[in-house]
C-alpha cells in the first residue's frame, strides 16, 4: 500500500512541475518572448494546455473575473499541496 501512495505522491509532484511549466510558458507567449508559429513551441504549448486545462477549467468557473489575471494555477497548486499533506500526515502513517 505504501508503494501505491509513493506513486501517487510522485505523480502529484510531477503534475506540480507541469502546472508551473504551463504557467511560465503562458507568460513567455503573452510577453512575446517565444513565438507560437514555431512548430516545436506550438507542440509544447499544446501538450501543456492539454495536460493542465482539465484541472484548471473547473477552478476558473468558480473564480471571479480578475481582469486578465489568472490565479487558477495557484489555486490548483495549493490543492495539490493539500492533498500531498493529507497523504503524508494522515494516510501514510495509518498504513502498516
Amino acid at each position: 500500500m505504501r508503494a501505491i501512495l509513493d506513486v501517487i505522491l510522485l505523480a502529484l509532484q510531477l503534475y506540480v512541475w507541469i502546472v508551473i511549466a504551463s504557467a511560465i510558458f503562458s507568460w513567455l507567449i503573452a510577453f512575446n518572448i517565444i513565438n507560437t508559429r514555431n512548430q516545436f513551441v506550438s507542440m509544447v504549448g499544446e501538450a501543456l494546455w492539454r495536460l493542465t486545462e482539465p484541472a484548471l477549467r473547473p477552478i476558473r468557473q468558480f473564480l471571479p473575473n480578475f481582469g486578465g489575471i489568472d490565479i487558477s494555477p495557484i489555486i490548483l497548486l495549493l490543492l495539490i499541496f493539500l492533498i500531498q499533506r493529507v497523504i503524508i500526515l494522515y494516510i501514510y502513517p495509518a498504513v502498516f
